[in-house]
């Protein structure tokens, strides 16, 4: 039986290079001479997280739009960073933001997902499999239909679509 995994799972290596692009122009821009500013990419297991620095609210504005640039010119989709955490303050007048890598789907993306395909009426099941949403149908034609419609109705996850197999 035909099937394949819908995942989110951001490229990590042009990841780490945007990530690294981004250090080297914050180092060479006027503005940001004698700042603190700068981006790193934390790993902690299967998470991984951007900790953006900077002086002011203002100039962590700054860092992450150089980021937001060098992510798309790298074609990795911003829908993968969370970018609604707040800016704290760590002393003096420095401050930080933490960013989060989304990876994985969680249980209720997972969820509309299925949903979605259930509600298609097209011959697929979908199946939720810890971070990834498994679809199954009997024809090849049928999981070609269910990627486009899913393309078209989950508009604010970046899915991928991965492990066709026939």
């Amino acid at each position: 039986m035909p099937s394949f995994d819908a995942v989110l799972e951001p490229n990590l290596v042009e990841l780490k290079n945007a990530v690294d692009q981004t250090g080297k122009e914050i180092g060479t821009r006027f503005d940001f001479k004698g700042s603190s500013a700068k981006v790193e990419l934390t790993e902690k297991g299967a998470s991984r997280e951007l900790m953006l620095y900077g002086d002011s609210d203002f100039q962590i504005g700054q860092v992450r739009d150089v980021l937001l640039v060098k992510l798309t010119k790298r074609a990795v989709d911003i829908r993968f960073l969370d970018l609604s955490a707040k800016i704290e303050k760590i002393g003096g007048d420095k401050v930080r933001q933490p960013v989060a890598v989304r990876t994985g789907i969680d249980s209720d993306n997972a969820k509309k997902i299925q949903t979605l395909i259930k509600q298609s009426k097209l011959k697929v099941q979908a199946q939720i499999q810890g971070d990834v949403v498994r679809v199954s149908g009997g024809k090849r034609d049928d999981l070609q239909v269910a990627i486009h419609h899913l393309k078209a109705s989950v508009t604010d996850l970046p899915l991928s679509f991965t492990n066709f197999r026939d």
